[in-house]
């Protein structure tokens, strides 16, 4: 199994689980698998099997952007961490 730390914003489609467990496989299969356990959270994830650039995930604190992406490889055991970009700020 593989562990999957949700971010607070896709909490709600959980049941406020901060972390799930799912089967190993591609990160892009990974995602769709949530989905189908938790319906709506691959589309707020993925978009035509491509991760959406404003969200970031890391496989044991690895960004997948330079490993495979989402043919990334995630072994029983490890960890998945779903980070959504965080943008804003202000002018000075």
């Amino acid at each position: 199994m593989v562990k999957v730390r949700i971010p607070t914003p896709l909490q709600r489609l959980t049941g406020g689980k901060e972390e799930v467990e799912t089967t190993a496989g591609k990160v892009i299969e990974i995602v769709n698998a949530l989905d189908k356990e938790f319906p709506g959270i691959g589309e707020r994830i993925s978009e035509g099997g491509k991760i959406r650039r404003f969200v970031n995930i890391y496989v044991n604190e690895e960004d997948i952007r330079f490993l495979k992406a989402e043919e990334t490889v995630v072994k029983d055991g490890e960890e998945v961490s779903i980070v959504p970009a965080i943008a804003g700020g202000s002018r000075r």
